[in-house]
């Protein structure tokens, strides 16, 4: 591998999520004890979670999106084999067990650590060189134990580098603390993100997906896939044509040739009741 620092050859796409590609926030725990805790914060895109409408709890937290608990047996079992896919994907380049006070800039690749990693107050930058394309995984643990910790960590993107084009999977918790961040994580234990509680200034710019519980408290999260829908718990979703007023994507409803999902919902056509009518069809 090469040492971090250097030239990283570049990054293998990052597996599809499926179902669970709408979310911005997911507690996936297995045996439906998913929770998402949500103070003091703003999160732009779906929550879902493992568990019952019960387990999101909102203290003085704004949902631009729709809240889906339980979530489906598909978006658990798409999240997991995603998550597994991860795992198996080359390392170009080693990251350090913990970087502190300095700053370091990243080209493009595969950046791995078998245990922990630890950022504190440095600065992150994740440099694209002009490709809007410019991929970026962190792997952390593929030992098989490790966490991500970040405390006054600040991940800056320059020259094209895209949020939702940066993912880090680890393989156990993943908590941050005053830190502004990028990337979708992918975690096998709690997600913690933690802003300022003065003005709530720390800002997310990606999903937090998580196999156990996810805590937010004073933070903006700015999913990658933002908004489908009211910010309203429910339990199901509905399978039929169109959205309907529970604001979930219908799944493959029509089976239509343009979408890549088969639904008429991405597929065009006009807003119908209960849901769009004419979009794409066979």
């Amino acid at each position: 591998m090469a040492l971090l620092g250097s030239t990283a050859a570049g990054a293998a796409g990052a597996p599809a999520l499926g179902a669970a590609s709408t979310f911005s926030v997911l507690s996936a725990a297995f045996g439906g004890t998913g929770a998402v805790t949500c103070t003091n914060s703003t999160i732009t895109g779906d929550v879902g979670s493992s568990g019952l409408p019960a387990s999101v709890t909102q203290t003085s937290c704004t949902i631009n999106g729709a809240i889906v608990a339980p979530v489906s047996t598909q978006v658990s079992t798409d999240f997991n084999a995603a998550y597994d896919q991860y795992a198996g994907i080359p390392c170009t380049a080693t990251l350090n067990s913990v970087y502190s006070e300095t700053d370091l800039t990243l080209v493009p690749g595969v950046y791995c650590s078998p245990a922990a990693v630890t950022f504190n107050a440095m600065t992150l930058t994740l440099d694209a060189q002009g490709d809007a394309n410019a991929v970026w995984i962190f792997k952390i643990g593929t030992g098989g134990t490790g966490a991500l910790t970040g405390t006054n960590l600040a991940v800056n993107l320059i020259n094209g580098a895209q949020s939702c084009n940066v993912s880090w999977w680890v393989a156990q918790a993943a908590t941050l603390t005053t830190s502004g961040f990028h990337g979708n994580i992918l975690a096998g234990a709690a997600i913690t993100v933690t802003g300022v509680s003065e003005n709530s200034t720390v800002t997310f710019n990606g999903n937090a997906l998580s196999k156990a519980a996810v805590t937010l408290t004073d933070v903006t999260v700015n999913g990658c896939r933002g908004t489908s829908g009211p910010g309203t718990v429910r339990g199901k979703c509905n399978q039929g044509v169109g959205n309907g007023p529970e604001g979930c994507d219908p799944g493959n409803s029509n089976q239509g040739r343009i979408s890549p999902f088969g639904s008429n919902d991405e597929a065009g056509g006009v807003p119908g009741n209960p849901g769009r009518k004419g979009g794409n069809k066979r």
